[in-house]
């Protein structure tokens, strides 16, 4: 049995995500960045890393670009958590999309967008790969559709 993908960040790179998640908690959002804050399957506590909330066809989505992260599975387990950016705070629920024929178009999307930030997690796969080069690599990467309450 193979072991889910998964890009553990360095060092460098969890130091860098702590900083942007903090502008983004005092509402300096680079590019769109907010805060995700999911509630920790294990500790029971909310955890925070900064996430590229990605929009395609009226709804919103978070594409997983390191694989099944911590933040991936916690969501698994909460269905949901809060995005912030700021004062505004936003409570959602998340489903996550199992067709990975749907998460070509999303995922094709989410490159457009951020790959320039995020390209060299998706192991060669751009937005110019082809549909065949896509699918193959949605498995490595989770998407939830999330929907804010309220």
């Amino acid at each position: 049995m193979s072991q889910a993908y998964y890009l553990q960040g360095s060092p460098l790179n969890v130091r860098l995500n702590g900083y942007v998640g903090r502008l983004a908690r005092h509402g300096v959002s680079l590019l769109g960045t907010q805060e995700l804050s999911v509630r920790g399957r294990k500790s029971g506590r909310m955890q925070r890393i900064p996430v590229n909330p990605h929009t395609y066809e009226g709804a919103q989505y978070l594409v997983s670009a390191r694989g099944h992260s911590q933040w991936v599975r916690n969501m698994r387990a909460a269905g949901g958590g809060e995005l912030r950016k700021g004062r505004s705070n936003r409570a959602f629920t998340a489903v996550e999309i199992a067709d990975d024929e749907q998460k070509v178009l999303i995922v094709r999307a989410y490159l457009k967008r951020w790959g320039w930030e995020v390209n060299q997690y998706f192991q060669g796969i751009t937005a110019k790969s082809t549909d065949a080069e896509l699918l193959a690599a949605c498995p490595d990467h989770p998407v939830f559709r999330i929907t804010v309450e309220g």
